[in-house]
Formats: C-alpha cells, structure tokens, sequence
C-alpha cells in the first residue's frame, strides 16, 4: 500500500514538475513574440515617419518646378515684348542660399516653408533649421504653415534630447491646431516623452487621450496601442 502511495505521489509530482515546465516554455515564447511584435511596430512607425518626410520632400520639388516654369514663362514674356528694351542680366537675379546659415526671410511663407523643410527632411543643418523656424514663426504669426511647423520643431528638438522644447512644440500644434494633420502624432509624441522621463502614469492618459481625440488616425492608434500594452 505504502509503495503504491509512493509510486502515485511521484508520478503527480513529475506530471506537475512537468506542466510547469511546459508553463515557462509557453509563457517565454508569448514574450518573446511580442517583444518581436513591439519590434515590428517600431520598425512599422519608422517607415512612416519616412513616408511622411517623403511627401514633404515631393511636396517641395514639385513647388520648386512650378515656381520655375513660372518665372521662364514670365521671362519669355518679358523677352517677346516689343515694348521691353530691357533684358535680364545674371548679375540682377537674386542668387538663392546653398545654406540655412546664409537664410533670410524672403516675405514669401510658402517659399520660405519651403526652403526650411528641405533641410529637415535631408537631415542637414538642424540646429540652423531650428533657428530658421523659429524666426519663421515670428514673422508670419498668420502663416498657415504654423502646425507644420511646431510639428517639426518638436521632431528636431527630439532628436537633439531637448524633450522639454520637444514636449512644448508638440503641446502648440495639439492645443492651437487639433485638426491638423500634425495633431494626432503630436500628441503621441508628448505621450511618448513622457514615457522617455518615466511618467508612466501621465503618459498612459495621453495616450488614452489620443485614442479618444484621433480614432481615426489608424497608424497612431496602433502604436499608442502598443504603448498602453506595455503599461499594463
């Protein structure tokens, strides 16, 4: 009687011993697969960050070729006129910046818009693009360019480790612009800094906040997702 009660404790214990490995195996292929789902979604948020600075670069080019069939065709017009006794000489045009460092306002918006965001989008020059913006800013405080604006002076300020000039910008476009196109990732992104101090608590209301304001925004909407996911 006794070897049976000894034989049936040791196969529960084995069987035990065995559900619990099989447990742990279970519960580390279920961590391994999200830190690799969290990867991808990283991975996923980059690309549109990509595609976005794509568009503003094709946005940019294809202003920059428009303004300049415009001033050919107004050239030829200029040049075919019976009553122009004048031509245009090299040494009047105005020679256009290589460089932030040498930019001036020129009292164009979109053309000055212009100009900047090339710089951010290659990636050149950015503490000179945060000045350029900057002074963007003070002299078209009507500019309907300004969410876009605040939005990349956010972006700059991030990747330079100013999170607090970062966290302010992105605030701007949220409260003065909230419907934007800038609006929904600028709100993720205050969330996002958030997370970076370790306010864990106040991150994960503005990113229930996000998914509130901006439910259609599909992109953001999965990546705050998988913010909340990891706050529990």
């Amino acid at each position: 009687m006794f070897k049976k009660f000894a034989s049936l404790s040791i196969l529960f214990f084995s069987f035990h011993s065995c559900a619990n490995s099989q447990m742990d195996r279970v519960v580390q292929a279920h961590g391994q697969l999200l830190t690799e789902y969290q990867q991808q979604i990283t991975e996923l948020q980059t690309e549109v960050d990509q595609l976005r600075g794509q568009l503003e670069q094709t946005t940019y080019l294809l202003n920059q070729t428009i303004e300049r069939q415009k001033i050919i065709l107004q050239q030829l017009a200029n040049n075919s006129s019976p009553n122009n006794t004048t031509r245009t000489s090299a040494s009047t045009v105005k020679s256009v910046p290589t460089s932030l460092a040498n930019w001036t306002p020129s009292g164009d918006e979109k053309t000055d818009y212009n100009f900047i965001i090339k710089f951010v989008i290659d990636g050149k020059e950015s503490k000179a693009a945060i000045t350029a913006f900057q002074q963007f800013l003070k002299d078209y405080p009507k500019s309907s360019y300004r969410a876009n604006v605040n939005y990349w002076l956010g972006q700059l300020c991030y990747k330079q480790g100013r999170k607090d000039d970062a966290s302010f910008y992105f605030a701007v476009v949220v409260k003065d612009y909230p419907k934007s196109a800038k609006a929904a990732d600028s709100l993720y992104k205050i969330g996002v800094i958030l997370l970076d101090k370790g306010e864990k608590a106040k991150a994960k209301a503005v990113f229930e906040q996000v998914i509130i304001q901006y439910p259609k925004e599909k992109s953001i909407i999965s990546a705050t997702n998988n913010k909340l996911a990891t706050l529990g």
